[in-house]
């Protein structure tokens, strides 16, 4: 990741999530691989204290499926590293939260939070996709399946527009 993604990303939780705590860097995927079943989770960081910080953005409803997935993510992180997990998931105003805040009962030190905006995330992925591309970064195949998917999470006014930036950039892509 690079140092502007790397701000952005902190930024926003930062600001967003309230989270004072001082990250350190991206977790090597190394410390965050588990068996194929579990959800890999997504942009993981690890403060100055080792604690672990996910942030995601949710693109679908927010489930049960979903919720149970993240726990047994942050139950894996910490399981193997004894450190508290926060899973921070920004939420269009779009997605449905279709579960209850509750307490989930595990031996784990974890929280979930969704944080739910009026500005489009649609935005923000693509901000993020277009810094990649400036910066000289290849994009992964999560990369093209957000960008595939942004006229999905966005106000109808603004589809054509979400659709022709998705066409350039794959137009400019080389293989």
């Amino acid at each position: 990741m690079k140092e502007q993604d790397f701000k952005i990303r902190t930024k926003i939780i930062r600001e967003t999530f309230n989270d004072p705590r001082k990250i350190k860097c991206l977790t090597p995927e190394k410390d965050k691989k588990f068996d194929d079943n579990i959800y890999p989770g997504g942009d993981v960081f690890t403060t100055e204290n080792g604690e672990f910080i996910d942030l995601e953005f949710q693109l679908e409803d927010f489930t049960e499926d979903e919720l149970v997935k993240f726990v047994e993510f942050a139950e894996a992180l910490y399981e193997r590293h004894q450190k508290q997990v926060s899973i921070y998931l920004i939420c269009p105003d779009t997605v449905d939260v279709l579960v209850r805040e509750c307490e989930i009962k595990s031996r784990a030190e974890f929280t979930i939070k969704l944080a739910c905006v009026q500005e489009n995330p649609a935005h923000i992925i693509l901000d993020v996709i277009k810094n990649k591309i400036r910066n000289g970064e290849i994009l992964d195949g999560d990369d093209l399946h957000a960008l595939s998917i942004l006229p999905l999470i966005c106000k109808k006014e603004d589809r054509n527009y979400f659709r022709k930036e998705y066409i350039k950039i794959i137009n400019n892509l080389q293989y």
